[in-house]
């Protein structure tokens, strides 16, 4: 992948001049397979490879169980989506103790959040799992205690009178950031990039450009990113959409 580099951010500067990009369809089918693969997307990139005459990158088998944690924490099932990791990698959480504790409290948050939804509903089992699972590690990182102090807080003020720091802990927003955590943390653990190369390289790219621009270099008011695939004469096949 860091032959994709170069191609993607060669449009910043060289010798203090703008040099126009050129980007080979083979490089963009590789960075939209590494992309497929990395966010979990097994059966579009299985098909993808073989479309595009790519060699996967991992294996079907693993980038779907990658993708049924992630599925089973953005539907809020965290005990299912944490008995699945340990099946797929056993070590990630004894190893992440920050990742455990994110998890068991999103867990937390969707017991709060079943008690909420219903009017008079027992708050017992949130809280015997509050004292359980989180109460013991809450001391060990100051972090822990807050979040922990936070999430709690939900059982006493009404939802409709929630501030929006509190508000946040129940939007979806929070079950995706979990998800990506626990998406990276396998990569890590499989020896794998944590994050898309395409990510990297746009930040990359807005990096050498602010950098560029922040030096009164000869820029373009407007650089493209250079992803418009002209073929570089390599006999490259065409881009899979």
């Amino acid at each position: 992948m860091a032959d994709l580099v170069r191609p993607l951010f060669v449009s910043t500067i060289r010798l203090g001049k703008y040099a126009d990009p050129a980007v080979s369809l083979s490089d963009i089918n590789a960075l939209i397979l590494d992309y497929l693969t990395t966010e979990g997307y097994p059966s579009a990139a299985a098909k993808f490879s073989k479309e595009a005459n790519l060699r996967p990158q991992q294996e079907e088998e693993s980038v779907r169980a990658r993708r049924q944690i992630q599925h089973s924490i953005h539907l809020g099932s965290i005990q299912e989506a944490i008995d699945e990791l340990n099946d797929l990698e056993p070590h990630v959480l004894d190893g992440n103790p920050s990742l455990h504790f994110a998890l068991l409290r999103l867990q937390l948050v969707e017991l709060i959040r079943v008690c909420n939804s219903t009017p008079g509903a027992d708050i017992t089992p949130a809280l015997s799992f509050a004292t359980k699972e989180l109460a013991p590690r809450a001391p060990t990182n100051p972090e822990f205690l807050e979040d922990l102090e936070r999430t709690m807080a939900l059982l006493v003020f009404p939802q409709e009178s929630l501030e929006p720091q509190l508000a946040a802990i129940l939007h979806p927003d929070l079950r995706r950031t979990v998800a990506d955590r626990v998406n990276k943390a396998i990569l890590s653990c499989q020896n794998q990039r944590r994050d898309a190369a395409i990510r990297n390289l746009v930040r990359l790219r807005a990096w050498a450009e602010n950098t560029a621009r922040d030096s009164k270099k000869d820029l373009p008011a407007r650089i493209e990113l250079g992803l418009d695939a002209r073929n570089d004469g390599r006999g490259d096949s065409p881009m899979i959409s």
